[in-house]
């Protein structure tokens, strides 16, 4: 009976099978009992097992499996001055820290984030995702996080770290200075710079930031009621022939409402009247239209037209009068036989230095062209 009672008191195998998904850290069960000398210890993939005494960290074991002794616990071998061959039980705390990936822990805004923005000015977001993390030094989290409870779970740092996220993220967002309306191109950025960002906050707790999403980045309703109104807008086009084409419907709908006697009548001779005038306003404005685009967009130059300079429309060189807008057309210039003065062409005088431009043959009396030498009639010099 004594035998057994002593049995039941020696730890023999020390292991943890996690049927969990969030716990972090499990305090193996050796309180008030003693650990035998040559124990089995197994530590399974995605798992640390820690070795405490009297609160100071000693020893610590990766995944595989392990009989206990002085050999490969040489830090505990030391802090307790067990001599080499130590096979007397002892007792430590054995804590077993889950290293795999915690993912899908959901993060979001509690309070918008104030942001200025270039086109519509001082604006309100609000912003959530997913993250993933992992313990990846056991030892400084046993120190800054764990402490001695028994069981540690993601629910009992979430919070926090959640906390810093936001507050690193609404950072980063504000220094960004990404217009509202481009944000959601820039969500896997975003997210790749707020984890290189954030990653020092969580080594400091023995975590690592295994990776941040940014699923949605919202605007206040009152900002998105008017980018839906302007998207509208934007989908209707001329909002002038939008309006024409509403009228016109809603008189359709009115001549077409049955209606009895000569009230039914009235409504659809005022109708059909009402129609036409939409419809003759509509074929004008589209004809204004487009004279003001063929004046806006003139045609290239003919070899034999020129330009009126006042509406810039084509007309034939010989032509004294514009045949669009009517305006005088200048004549082509020309130079003064005697002072090269420029002149109207059909000008009969020079009008700086009085010169006839009109040259008669001193023999015949032809009427001869500026600069001729030679009279074609009967040879005589002019």
């Amino acid at each position: 009976m004594i035998m057994k009672f002593i049995k039941s008191q020696l730890i023999e195998v020390i292991e943890w099978t996690d049927n969990t998904t969030d716990t972090m850290v499990y305090r193996f069960p050796v309180k008030g009992n003693e650990i035998k000398m040559g124990a089995q210890l197994t530590v399974r993939e995605s798992q640390v097992a820690v070795f405490v005494n009297e609160g100071q960290i000693a020893d610590v074991f990766e995944p595989g499996r392990y009989q206990l002794s002085t050999e490969n616990m040489p830090v505990l071998t030391k802090l307790k001055a067990w001599k080499y061959g130590f096979n007397s039980p002892f007792k430590a705390e054995v804590y077993f820290v889950n290293t795999k990936q915690f993912t899908n822990q959901k993060w979001g805004t509690s309070n918008p984030i104030m942001m200025r923005d270039t086109e519509f000015g001082m604006i309100r977001l609000r912003a959530f995702g997913i993250f993933a993390f992992r313990v990846n030094d056991a030892s400084t989290f046993l120190k800054e996080i764990f402490g001695t409870n028994r069981v540690f779970d993601t629910e009992s740092i979430v919070g926090q770290l959640k906390r810093s996220l936001v507050s690193g993220i609404t950072d980063l967002i504000g220094e960004s200075k990404i217009p509202a309306l481009d944000l959601a191109m820039h969500y896997n950025e975003l997210g790749e710079a707020a984890t290189d960002a954030l990653q020092p906050r969580f080594s400091n707790l023995g975590l690592q930031l295994v990776s941040l999403f940014i699923e949605n980045i919202s605007l206040p309703e009152e900002v998105e009621k008017v980018m839906d109104k302007r998207t509208s807008m934007g989908v209707l086009g001329n909002m002038q022939q939008y309006t024409q084409y509403q009228a016109a419907e809603a008189i359709r709908d009115a001549a077409q409402n049955e209606g009895g006697g000569l009230a039914g009548a009235g409504v659809g001779l005022g109708a059909g009247a009402g129609l036409g005038q939409v419809m003759a306003q509509a074929m004008s404005q589209n004809m204004q239209v487009g004279n003001n685009q063929s004046q806006s967009q003139p045609s290239k130059p003919q070899a034999d037209t020129t330009t009126c300079s006042k509406c810039n429309s084509q007309v034939p060189r010989e032509a004294k009068f514009c045949s669009s807008c009517g305006n005088t057309m200048v004549s082509p210039k020309t130079s003064c036989v005697s002072c090269g003065h420029e002149l109207t062409e059909g000008a009969k005088f020079c009008s700086d230095c009085g010169s006839a431009q009109e040259l008669k043959c001193s023999g015949c009396g032809k009427d001869l062209k500026p600069n001729t030498k030679f009279c074609p009639e009967c040879g005589t010099k002019a």
